[in-house]
């Protein structure tokens, strides 16, 4: 168990990997774009149940785990260092289904809850005597309350997923943001650019925004597009890339993870402003604007490739 454990963690140091696929496969069952829809609550039944499949398919495609070999009737999902690892996942704590099959195996869980903007991951060696019977139709046994830390090797345990910001949002200004109606998408992402400042903004918020998979368009410097419209509102959009992470971190803002987005207003750097953090940009100083500096129009971030993969 503990080489299994180690291996994955090798892997994922501070399971930043881990917890990015767990934020994408909650938004892919979300599927903003095409329904609108941003709280775990609004998924069907179906849907729910079908997570488990795609977290595991999902850290498959991630780690490149070798397939597992089959076990009686149940086929094991993983095999990592020659060792066969299932893959359980619940929205719930404690709510992982294990088949009678994978007894004596190890079992990978992993738990994630929207809401609560955590999960956790571990490793957990099948014993029958650890379990509650299974009174299901398929006899799926769950892991006893009293054992669910001590007899599970934590690799992560209620680590931060990234958040959710559509769902954490008050209703009055999500509402503000989501506008109903046609050929609202443009200004659906400048809403949520302009009224979430300084907070970490995943693809999934941005593509239930755009209602758009090519999201990217509505970020875009152009006419009427996020960063002009908001440039002129001294408003900053910097976005995963290692020289918009360099300002934002040095201007003091939240720093962009993977596949994340931050928007903040800025200021030109005045006396009065003392030793607040700052950097140079189109030739002047700036800093993170206050409610009592002035509106000016914000300068243009350094050119980056690959925007449009990000």
């Amino acid at each position: 168990m503990k080489k299994v454990a180690d291996h994955i963690l090798s892997l994922d140091p501070d399971g930043k990997r881990f917890a990015a696929v767990l934020r994408d496969t909650i938004d892919q069952l979300l599927n903003g774009e095409t329904t609108g829809r941003y709280a775990w609550e609004q998924l069907f039944k179906t849907e729910k149940t079908h997570a488990g499949t795609l977290v595991e398919i999902n850290l498959q495609r991630e780690f490149k785990f070798d397939d597992g070999a089959d076990v009686g009737q149940h086929p094991m999902d993983y095999q990592i260092l020659g060792v066969d690892v299932d893959c359980k996942f619940s929205q719930d704590f404690g709510g992982w289904m294990i088949p009678p099959e994978a007894m004596g195996h190890l079992c990978l869980l992993v738990w994630a809850d929207d809401l609560k903007s955590k999960w956790s991951a571990g490793i957990f060696r099948v014993r029958e005597e650890w379990l509650n019977t299974g009174s299901n139709r398929d006899k799926k046994l769950t892991l006893k309350a009293k054992y669910r830390m001590d007899k599970v090797h934590w690799l992560w345990h209620e680590e931060a997923l990234p958040e959710n910001v559509l769902l954490h949002l008050g209703d009055a200004t999500r509402k503000q943001i989501l506008l109903e109606g046609p050929r609202k998408g443009q200004q659906r992402v400048i809403e949520l650019f302009r009224r979430v400042q300084n907070r970490r903004i995943g693809r999934g918020a941005i593509r239930t925004a755009a209602k758009q998979l090519d999201y990217m368009a509505r970020l875009r410097e152009g006419k009427g597009r996020a960063r002009t419209v908001l440039r002129e509102e001294g408003i900053i959009i910097a976005g995963p890339y290692s020289k918009h992470r360099d300002i934002a971190c040095r201007i003091g803002a939240e720093v962009p993870q993977r596949g994340e987005f931050v928007s903040f207003r800025v200021a030109e750097a005045m006396p009065q402003h003392g030793d607040r953090p700052s950097v140079e940009l189109d030739g002047r100083r700036w800093v993170l604007a206050g409610p009592e500096d002035p509106v000016i129009t914000a300068p243009l971030l350094p050119k980056v490739t690959g925007e449009e993969e990000a």
